[in-house]
């Protein structure tokens, strides 16, 4: 152990009453062992309080991009959260009322890259210094200016010894290709003295974006400890022969979605993106290790335990982009210490966590070839054996054309019959390909919770196809990709700096602006990763706010969604994510949705749960989507029953 920090093996749910790391234990799980919310009661849940940040209307040149996603802390009787515009909260769990607030009042003018959120804050605790010491226990927050705050958990001032009068800067020793283009959007995780944080990079821009460094700083003093680059820059390295020598001038590969750590075995599991650029990898051939993997890294030095890429050679954005979940396994009679890694293409793979050795045996299978020219596809790609991806991989055809008439599915049938597409994994192409999984997932950060108890593993999935398409720089494509109501992309191309290419991008979507292909656009699925089979799997949400349908809405077709879910001792699944402004629980044994609660927004963010003065409440950020197209709001909502029966 490192220090005189409190380690996260210690930061544990007290009484089952808190909520005190994002993931409820620093495994990740999303599990609560509250059970006053049960199947008999849950249809009683009602509002209990409504706070609201100020954030929805901040004025900021990035609002297009504005989402909530956080998911609050309960420490010691009260709530922590914070706003992807760099404030942070101190609230009453009964009341919903403000004790403090923190702004670390971020410039309005910049163009924030890539998503504009902020999950949550870690907690730190001084096990050297008295309780009621100023900032003997510390909450982090990271920005997307790239400051990591240091708070005191009490009055939220900042801790001044932490860093340059309370931050420090990971954009310090980085150039910038402009303001705003690293930030931290996933809470860092603690062990012992060290606090590790990932960086957010928009890396589909091109080449030499910014570096993807993970950093380990002292909890105390902000001084850098040790960092480690996804991209390898030793050539002594095995890793550096995967890049055919460009690994000096690509960037990326960061680290955006949450990490999680096992501190009683000195591991930090890193979940890595897509290298710079993300549509293009002419420039890097080989598969570009460490990039688009899961990496353990000894979480007192940061060196490389194990790593395992799960996508070889990435050009289609299929970022790692949830936390890992680190569980006890029960299968074929043995416990293994295992990591669950959800990822985009609707994959999950699982591995020992100790030793990185897969526990159902993934194969090398030969994926579509005939990229543009210049690119230089790796010919095979992961799969696992088992368990079943959890999103759509086959190709999508014009008889898979889907829509509310005649009118609407010809429309479609046009559409896909214009783009290339061989299921995952299918070349990006001048003609525009269809994605299947597209690269919001599959899963997302949202990642999966795990009932320890029913060893069931929950997680959510879009089969939401997209189409990508390149063109050359210096070219004026005259076909068009399908966009909501079918409208022109003409002016949506994105350079790929440093690449012969540009990009653009739409969700394959009929005039009627909802998706060319059939239902279900979104899923929930339980899996029995013992036997590495689905439980169950269900639509996730109706149409009512996805499409002008009044006539149909409460058809549970299955919506787009970002966002987790969280189990409970009593048998239910809390998850908003979807994006029709509801708040739903369902029975984990059968999948049957037995509640909803109407939500002011949309939930794009993981819901908590917790308990004080006997009384338990279920909590969930509600401010929408702006990429999505959901109402932008700043509600952060409380559930709970109308009386106080026994715990």
């Amino acid at each position: 152990m490192v220090g005189c920090g409190r380690s996260t093996t210690d930061i544990q749910p007290v009484n089952n009453s808190e909520w005190p790391t994002w993931g409820n234990t620093p495994e990740g799980e999303r599990y609560s062992g509250l059970s006053q919310i049960n199947r008999d009661n849950v249809q009683d849940l009602e509002v209990a309080w409504i706070f609201h940040t100020g954030d929805a209307e901040p004025g900021f040149a990035s609002s297009t991009h504005l989402t909530f996603q956080t998911t609050p802390l309960m420490i010691e009787g009260k709530l922590f959260f914070n706003t992807a515009y760099g404030k942070a909260f101190a609230i009453d769990p009964e009341s919903g009322e403000e004790i403090w607030r923190f702004d670390a009042a971020l410039d309005k003018n910049i163009e924030y890259g890539g998503a504009v959120a902020s999950r949550g804050l870690t907690l730190w605790e001084d096990t050297s210094r008295d309780d009621n010491e100023m900032c003997a226990q510390r909450l982090f927050m990271g920005t997307l200016n790239g400051r990591l705050y240091a708070l005191d958990l009490n009055t939220g001032e900042l801790c001044q010894e932490f860093g340059a009068e309370g931050y420090v800067d990971l954009t310090k020793d980085i150039s910038l290709s402009a303001p705003g283009n690293l930030g931290i959007t996933s809470p860092p995780v603690i062990h012992g003295d060290l606090i590790i944080t990932g960086s957010s990079i928009a890396d589909f821009r091109g080449v030499e974006v910014e570096p993807g460094i993970v950093r380990a700083f002292n909890a105390r003093t902000g001084e850098e400890v040790w960092k480690w680059d996804p991209v390898p820059q030793d050539r002594s390295l095995p890793a550096w022969q995967t890049w055919g020598g460009a690994a000096a001038i690509a960037g990326a590969g960061n680290a955006w979605a949450p990490l999680s750590i096992d501190s009683a075995r000195d591991l930090v599991f890193v979940p890595t993106s897509a290298p710079g650029s993300s549509f293009f990898g002419g420039h890097r051939p080989g598969n570009n290790d460490y990039t688009s993997s899961v990496v353990a890294l000894r979480a007192s030095t940061g060196e490389v335990i194990w790593h395992q890429q799960l996508v070889h050679h990435d050009v289609w954005d299929y970022d790692t982009s949830a936390q890992p979940v680190l569980i006890d396994l029960e299968k074929d009679g043995e416990t293994i210490p295992a990591l669950v890694q959800a990822t985009k293409m609707g994959f999950l793979f699982v591995f020992n966590r100790e030793t990185g050795e897969p526990v159902f045996e993934i194969q090398e299978r030969p994926v579509p070839q005939g990229g543009v020219l210049g690119e230089q596809l790796s010919p095979t790609q992961r799969f696992p054996v088992a368990p079943p991806p959890a999103s759509r991989q086959q190709p999508v055809t014009p008889e898979d054309a889907w829509g509310f008439t005649f009118f609407d599915r010809g429309k479609c049938a046009d559409l896909l019959g214009q783009h290339r597409s061989e299921g995952i994994y299918t070349p990006l192409s001048l003609e525009g390909t269809i994605m299947t999984p597209g690269f919001a997932g599959g899963i997302n950060w949202g990642s999966g919770s795990f009932d320890p108890v029913r060893q069931r593993f929950i997680v959510n999935s879009m089969d939401l196809p997209y189409v990508v398409q390149l063109a050359t720089q210096n070219d004026s494509p005259t076909q068009e990709i399908a966009g909501p109501g079918g409208e022109s992309a003409h002016d949506q191309w994105i350079p790929l700096q440093g690449t012969p290419y540009k990009v653009q991008f739409k969700f394959l979507l009929s005039p009627f602006g909802v998706p060319c292909t059939a239902p279900p656009w979104g899923k929930l699925l339980s899996y029995d990763l013992g036997k590495g089979v689905i439980d169950w799997e269900v639509p996730l949400g109706t149409i009512q706010t996805l499409a002008p349908f009044s006539l149909v809405p409460n058809i549970r077709f299955g919506v787009p969604n970002i966002g987790g879910s969280i189990i409970t001792e009593s048998g239910l699944v809390f998850i908003g994510a979807a994006v029709d402004n509801f708040l739903r629980a369902f029975d984990i044994d059968t999948g049957e949705e037995i509640w909803k609660g109407d939500l002011p927004s949309s939930g794009q963010a993981t819901p908590m749960t917790y308990a004080v003065n006997g009384k338990q409440y279920v909590v969930i950020a509600a401010g929408g989507h702006a990429s999505l197209g959901t109402e932008i709001g700043d509600t952060v909502i409380a559930f709970a029953l109308p009386i106080k029966p026994t715990l």
